[in-house]
């Protein structure tokens, strides 16, 4: 039986003791949650745990044995070194995020910037952040992946060098494109421009992320179709995309085909708007919108919301709203679970 002992050490000053461990020999293994990080795993003799909310004193974690407290205060605790994830229960309803309303840029995973764009995060069910890299240049990740359900990259603003497992040589993920990060898959950013901005969806809200010691990449050519547990990896290219009739009035759609490579997970799809208004009653459990050009009024429940570029809402299902004074050329980036 693999030893799956750990010293669970606390670390309010989660970045510095990180630093501090990593700068000494231990190896960083696993980091949650991506966006503000507050557990990281780090391999080494013995193995360590930092935690952000753990308490003074030093836990053991082991495989077998019983639960016990030594009279300095250190505990033994019985339970696997990585705990088990499920898909929290959709705690569903309205929320909106403005860029002007000032939430804060937290530093997380390779010193990138995040906004979180789904303020409850619907009782865990899905985070959705904006993230930003001001300065350009290399960036310092490593390979890595993510245990998670579903996980969408699009590119906001700029462009990002990425290399993925069986996907061939690196490539760039430019504005108006976006990758899905199915589960498990190996990857690594490898260079940024000035200025770029993304957003990321994933599901669960909180999931490990792993980093992979063994692995090179690229790893060869690639293997078109191969599947990540049910899911295929997708490069949406906005060049070139199709634009088709949408059934929402006065509104096109670029669709991504994401729908199909997750077997239904997940949809995702860019609306475009000739400026008419339309009427929107959503089906899916999980309806996100990020606007990423021009702006509108979401009317709901007798109250009037004006968004502009870079705000994000989510809807509750069956819940009619009203999209109004729509700048004609607005593109709304949507994306639902189920997919479509």
């Amino acid at each position: 039986m693999q030893d799956e002992t750990e010293i669970v050490l606390a670390a309010p000053d989660f970045g510095a003791e990180l630093a501090f461990w990593t700068g000494r020999g231990w190896r960083l293994d696993a980091i949650w949650p991506a966006d503000d990080p507050a557990v990281a795993r780090l391999g080494g003799t013995p193995r360590l745990r930092l935690e952000r909310a753990a308490e003074g004193r030093v836990t053991l974690r082991q495989s077998e044995g019983e639960a016990a407290t030594s009279p300095a205060g250190h505990r033994i605790e019985i339970g696997p070194a990585v705990p088990e994830q499920a898909m929290p229960p959709v705690q569903t309803g309205f929320g909106l995020r403005r860029l002007a309303d000032g939430a804060p840029w937290v530093i997380g995973r390779a010193g990138m910037h995040y906004r979180d764009l789904v303020p409850d995060r619907l009782g865990g069910a899905i985070i959705a952040s904006h993230i930003r890299i001001p300065d350009g240049g290399p960036v310092p990740d490593m390979i890595h992946y993510h245990t998670i359900g579903f996980q969408l990259i699009w590119c906001y603003r700029g462009w990002v060098d990425l290399v993925y497992e069986d996907q061939g040589p690196p490539f760039r993920l430019t504005a108006g494109s976006c990758v899905i990060q199915p589960p498990e898959i190996r990857h690594r950013v490898l260079h940024a421009s000035d200025g770029i901005e993304v957003v990321e969806i994933g599901v669960p809200a909180v999931h490990v992320t792993t980093i992979d010691h063994a692995m090179e990449l690229p790893n060869g050519p690639a293997v078109p179709g191969r599947r990540f547990q049910g899911q295929t990896f997708v490069h949406h290219r906005a060049e070139g995309a199709a634009w088709t009739p949408s059934e929402l009035s006065g509104f096109e759609a670029r669709e991504t085909g994401i729908s199909e490579a997750t077997g239904g997970v997940a949809g995702v799809r860019v609306l475009r708007s000739d400026g008419r208004p339309a009427r929107l009653t959503p089906e899916a459990e999980i309806h996100f919108v990020f606007v990423l050009e021009g702006g509108l009024t979401l009317e709901r429940a007798g109250t009037s919301h004006p968004v502009a570029p870079a705000d994000a809402f989510v809807l509750r299902p069956g819940e009619t709203v009203e999209l109004t004074d729509i700048q004609p050329g607005t593109e709304l980036l949507e994306v639902t679970l189920p997919g479509r």
